[in-house]
C-alpha cells in the first residue's frame, strides 16, 4: 500500500505544487489570459490564497510520510485538498467551464486520503 499511496500523493503533490505556486507568481490578468477565466469572479489576494493552500497542500501530502514527523497530518492535507477542489468544480459549474480537471483532482485527492489512512494505522 505505501507504493499506491506515494504514486498517487506523489502525483497529486506535484499537481497541486505547480498549480499552486504558478497562481502565487503570476499576476491576476496573465492567469486570465492563460485561460483560468475564474480568476475574474475572485479578487487577486483571494486567488494568491487559493493558490498558497493548493501548494502548502500538496507538500503536505508527502512530507510527514517522508519525515516520519506527524504522518497523519498526510491525509489531512488530502481532506483539505479534496475540499478545494470540491470549491473549484462549484465555481466550474456556474461559470459552465469544465468540470473535468478540478473533478479528477479530487478523485486523486481523495484517493491519497485514504491510501494515507491505511498506509499510516
Amino acid at each position: 500500500m505505501i507504493i499506491a499511496f506515494s504514486i498517487a500523493a506523489g502525483l497529486a503533490a506535484l499537481v497541486f505544487l505547480g498549480a499552486g505556486l504558478m497562481k502565487v507568481a503570476r499576476p491576476k490578468p496573465a492567469l486570465k489570459q492563460n485561460g483560468m477565466g475564474w480568476v475574474e469572479d475572485f479578487s487577486a489576494p483571494t486567488v494568491k490564497l487559493i493558490g498558497l493552500a493548493e501548494a502548502l497542500g500538496g507538500l503536505g501530502l508527502i512530507l510527514p510520510v517522508l519525515t516520519g514527523i506527524v504522518p497523519v497530518l498526510s491525509p489531512i492535507a488530502g481532506i483539505a485538498l479534496a475540499v478545494i477542489m470540491i470549491g473549484a468544480i462549484v465555481v466550474h459549474v456556474r461559470r459552465k467551464e469544465p468540470v473535468v480537471p478540478p473533478l479528477v483532482l479530487a478523485v486523486l485527492a481523495i484517493a491519497a486520503t485514504i491510501l494515507g489512512f491505511i498506509v499510516i494505522s
